[in-house]
């Protein structure tokens, strides 16, 4: 391209050989394309790589890049070893980009660098942009997320279910994720992944339903179940968010559409088929969780005393 063409007004230059059009809004899978066809072998990882696999990540380390951010490089974090640096502390500042072990670390503004050892099925292919799989980049991610955010993520990988109304299919299955995590001998994070494994859970909707859940297995209250199937007095399934089989207690999250008159008309049915069961129902929405986890516990505490639960 002609040395004028580059200096136009309709280009900016994110990083040194890199020109993309100014104004338009682009994908972090578009803002990494460039990046990995620079050097032979880079690929996104970690942060970038669970937003283009559209893995949720708690808000303080979604990509909102400021100016590019310093150019920074990450030395393989021990997992258990103090974080250090801005690629840890503010990770959605910076496009996160890697490379096999025995190259060099990427050192460009805006990215934060990484090399990881690779196997066999750690990396796949999206419109032409190499990145790790979803089971490598939900490991790398135990570098950086606190277990409680690990875990949400986790979820969300390994959630599905067969329900006639709205069924939904596992990123990862929960025995897939298992086996990959268990062959991870030798990748940072491997550790804390392993203990984040074992606190995953099957059929959770969306991440405040497992902030929920986590919130309430700290507070030490019998377990809940997650897409609990409390059965009518006809014998239909109404599915809940979550479930205490033990003293028929369940729990529904409510979102902002659950504000519709139509989903509030679907609500209102499903309320009294759960009543009608036997079955004491607590709802709760972005306000409660808010207040934080004593008001939440106390509610749903409250309920469970009504059903025989004594703590």
């Amino acid at each position: 391209m002609p040395a004028k063409r580059l200096r136009a007004g309709d280009l900016v230059r994110p990083s040194r050989g890199i020109y993309v059009p100014s104004g338009r809004a682009q994908s972090v899978l578009d803002l990494g394309r460039p990046h990995t066809q620079l050097h032979d072998g880079d690929f996104l990882s970690h942060i970038s790589s669970a937003e283009v696999h559209a893995v949720p990540l708690p808000g303080w380390a979604q990509f909102r890049p400021d100016d590019g951010g310093p150019v920074t490089a990450v030395v393989e974090p021990v997992p258990w070893g103090r974080k250090s640096g801005p690629h840890f502390q503010e990770p959605g500042r910076f496009l996160h980009l890697s490379r096999p072990q025995h190259f060099s670390l990427p050192r460009r503004r805006g990215i934060a660098g990484h090399r990881l050892r690779l196997r066999d099925g750690d990396l796949v292919e999206i419109d032409g942009v190499l990145l790790t799989s979803i089971a490598r980049t939900w490991v790398d991610l135990a570098t950086m997320l606190p277990m409680d955010d690990l875990i949400v993520s986790g979820d969300a990988i390994i959630s599905e279910h067969s329900r006639s109304f709205a069924p939904r299919k596992a990123m990862v299955p929960l025995a897939e994720l298992r086996e990959f995590v268990a062959k991870a001998n030798g990748i940072h994070g491997v550790r804390k992944a392993r203990l984040a494994l074992e606190s995953l859970r099957v059929g959770v909707d969306s991440p405040p339903e497992t902030r929920l859940r986590l919130m309430l297995d700290d507070a030490g209250l019998p377990e809940f179940l997650p897409d609990y199937p409390v059965e009518d007095i006809l014998g239909r399934p109404v599915w809940t968010d979550l479930g205490c089989p033990q003293y028929r207690t369940c729990l529904e999250y409510d979102g902002e559409h659950h504000l519709a008159p139509e989903q509030q008309a679907i609500d209102a049915y499903r309320d009294q088929r759960v009543s009608e069961a036997g079955w004491r129902q607590v709802k709760i929405n972005r306000i409660d969780m808010g207040r934080g986890p004593d008001w939440v516990v106390s509610r749903v505490a409250q309920a469970l005393r009504k059903q025989g639960w004594s703590c």
